[in-house]
């Protein structure tokens, strides 16, 4: 019997205990009621968690303060831990949010490349590049086998690890948190809390249990830096940060200048340059008497 069969074979058995027998004495039924509940309020919430991290960047134009590698790393995470899960058959309620924070992550991702100091001239193949990327992954990991997949379930214990990791080392070089939404970090410990409750009552997979409760500890430290650096070196640190963006735009301005030819006409044969002669006056001639002269009169 497969995930999907039993899943279905324990709604329907509390279904009957609950409902028609009212027997609120079945622990076990709602302990899985419980976590039903608690999968589609997860899945719910997952559908906007990062949507204030997304508005906060545009609102800014500005990803200061975020990792571009971590949230790489996370995305990839995400997806993963989406394909195994699909793949296994999980009930949707407990992997659910994954699907959205997969998407999420991929439009934050690119608008940190978007708007991270640099030249403005190469952001635009740098764009394409990570979409295209981005695509290539999602279709490769849905048509890996799935003893693959298992080892990359797997490894996304060290990608959690290292997806976090960039972020709270720039977190703590700043001693500021940049653009980082506290609500995406607040929404990703509790609901990483929830999974842990619900990953061990309706799946019981050790590693996606293992998954979540590294996530957890990592993101509780997170939440401590937003509670320590709040308010702290931002105006600071966002002036450095986009005075770096307009240098390099300067310095890019300055290069294409350099580079472009200046034009000089050159003259036609029929097109003789002119030259403009200055008029002198004609020098004085003396008369035969030796010119005229003054003399004073003597009585």
């Amino acid at each position: 019997m497969n995930e999907k069969n039993q899943a279905d074979t324990i709604l329907q058995e509390c279904y009957t205990s609950l409902v028609e027998n009212l027997d609120i004495s079945d622990v076990q039924c709602i302990k899985y009621s419980l976590s039903k509940g608690l999968g589609i309020g997860i899945v719910v919430g997952g559908s906007i968690m990062k949507v204030p991290q997304v508005l906060l960047i545009l609102n800014a134009r500005s990803a200061y303060g975020l990792s571009l590698s971590a949230y790489i790393l996370e995305t990839l995470s995400y997806a993963i831990t989406l394909t195994y899960s699909f793949r296994n058959e999980f009930p949707f309620s407990t992997y659910g949010e994954n699907f959205f924070l997969t998407i999420q992550n991929a439009v934050i991702t690119l608008l940190i490349m978007l708007y991270a100091p640099g030249a403005s001239s190469g952001k635009s193949s740098k764009l394409l590049t990570g979409a295209v990327s981005m695509i290539v992954s999602a279709v490769t990991l849905f048509f890996l086998p799935t003893s693959t997949l298992t080892t990359l379930q797997l490894a996304t214990l060290p990608l959690s690890l290292f997806s976090k990791l960039p972020q709270i080392r720039q977190n703590a070089r700043s001693q500021s948190t940049g653009q980082l939404s506290a609500f995406a970090v607040i929404s990703q410990i509790a609901g990483c809390m929830a999974r842990l409750f619900t990953t061990a009552t309706e799946v019981g997979d050790s590693l996606v249990s293992a998954g979540f409760g590294l996530a957890l500890l990592l993101n509780l430290v997170l939440g401590a830096q937003l509670w320590m650096y709040w308010g702290q070196g931002d105006i600071h640190d966002k002036e450095k940060y986009e005075m770096r963006s307009v240098q390099a735009v300067k310095q890019e301005e300055i290069e294409t200048k350099a580079s472009v030819p200046t034009y000089e006409p050159t003259p036609t044969p029929w097109q003789t340059p002119q030259t403009h002669r200055v008029a002198t006056p004609p020098p004085r001639t003396s008369s035969a008497s030796g010119g005229r002269k003054w003399a004073r009169k003597v009585d």
